[in-house]
């Protein structure tokens, strides 16, 4: 019997291996998953966590849950992949072989990348929260929270749901007004890029939501050193910023084990065809989602579409058939904006965010590039569609490929 191993139960992982169990499990092979622990993290739930709008345990369940019956899941640590011999290496000594592998380990945060992120002051001035521990403590730092500079920053690029700290910086506006102290409150958001989005039309809707809600954006701000004892932040060419309280998003890398196995760059990232998912060294190899190191954002919604694309090229792989160069780059988000409104962004590798409607052309419900409410109950409904429908591995009614239909240029 032949086996497709999986690296990783987070959301590419678990959906690719329901559809390849649908697919190909019929057909005699064997999926295999694999992952370190049995939490399963709802991630779009973190940017909630700091405003106490969902509880950490309304965003953790177990993997064992969403993982189709029939597929074999294993949570034990991987001690390394061999490309060679194709086969993974575990924590306990035993070997297991395989015929196709699959990367999702998706991508992680390294603070201490950044020189004192983590010294003093890390989590007492100083905080994430795009892990479970950090929204959770960040929580607790903001229920009482008085007043002073607060920055929100991104230390570089690329990092998970690229929207996120937008998004952030919202919320946090919208919190500090809701509790009558946003006039003691001055915030800044500080980034390493030129604007506040990397998309020009998109980051300028974004900017000028900043100004209006008087959050200063410092841009190509390339974050050197943090000194914690003293509260500032200085960049590369000398800028200084201090804070009463930072929200950082720390420089990301793909998984050590996939640089330690020889399989990806020196951050972990799996170098593959951005148009196929194939591995451009090891044709049995594939990867999906954050994990890979093709120039689209590392989102939940990218991990769908590439998931689509994949499903059918494995399978295609398995019959000796030329695989399809179907993924575009597809990704679409919704940015919380406060308030109880939201925007919705749509592109692709070739085509950034324009205003419109989506997904049906001039219907909607939703709007792209424009604050509405329909979009704050869009990103709130997600939640049910994610354990419910996307998990699974279920068909949505949305197209992996950018349309323009419905769409001004």
């Amino acid at each position: 019997m032949k086996r497709i191993a999986i690296l990783g139960a987070g959301t590419a992982g678990t959906m690719m291996a329901n559809r390849l169990q649908k697919s190909l499990g019929p057909r005699g092979w064997t999926i295999t998953v694999f992952d370190r622990d049995n939490d399963h993290i709802y991630q779009p739930g973190l940017l909630f966590v700091p405003f106490g709008d969902y509880s950490p345990e309304e965003i953790v369940r177990p993997r064992r849950y969403f993982v189709d019956a029939e597929v074999e899941l294993r949570i034990e640590p991987i001690a390394g992949v061999d490309p060679t011999k194709k086969q993974i290496a575990l924590g306990s000594g035993e070997t297991v072989d395989y015929d196709i592998l699959v990367v999702a380990t998706g991508s992680r945060i390294v603070p201490e990348a950044v020189e004192g992120l983590t010294g003093p002051g890390w989590q007492t001035t100083a905080f994430d929260f795009y892990t479970l521990d950090g929204a959770r403590k960040l929580a607790e730092k903001l229920a009482q929270f008085k007043g002073g500079r607060v920055v929100v920053h991104i230390a570089e690029m690329p990092i998970k749901c690229p929207v996120a700290p937008l998004e952030f910086a919202y919320l946090a506006d919208a919190f500090f007004t809701k509790r009558g102290i946003r006039d003691k409150v001055e915030m800044q958001y500080v980034t390493p890029l030129d604007g506040a989005f990397t998309k020009p039309k998109a980051a300028a809707a974004f900017g000028s939501m900043m100004a209006d809600r008087g959050i200063e954006v410092v841009s190509d701000f390339l974050v050197e050193k943090v000194d914690g004892e003293r509260a500032v932040m200085t960049s590369y060419d000398g800028r200084a910023i201090s804070y009463d309280l930072l929200v950082t998003v720390p420089p990301h890398q793909g998984s050590a084990l996939i640089s330690e196995s020889g399989l990806g760059d020196d951050s972990g990232w799996l170098p593959v065809d951005k148009h196929t998912l194939q591995s451009r060294h090891y044709p049995e190899i594939f990867g999906l989602g954050d994990a890979t190191d093709v120039p689209a954002s590392k989102a939940g919604s990218v991990a769908h579409f590439q998931g689509e694309v994949l499903a059918e090229n494995i399978v295609r792989y398995t019959e000796g058939l030329e695989l399809l160069p179907d993924f575009d780059g597809h990704a679409n988000c919704f940015i919380e904006t406060g308030y109880g409104k939201a925007m919705l962004i749509d592109f692709n590798y070739d085509t950034e965010p324009l205003p419109g409607r989506y997904p049906l052309p001039g219907v909607g419900p939703f709007t792209l590039l424009e604050e509405s409410r329909m979009n704050h109950w869009g990103k709130l409904g997600f939640r049910w569609v994610y354990w419910n429908m996307l998990l699974p591995g279920d068909d949505l009614p949305v197209d992996h490929r950018m349309v323009l239909a419905g769409k001004w240029a």
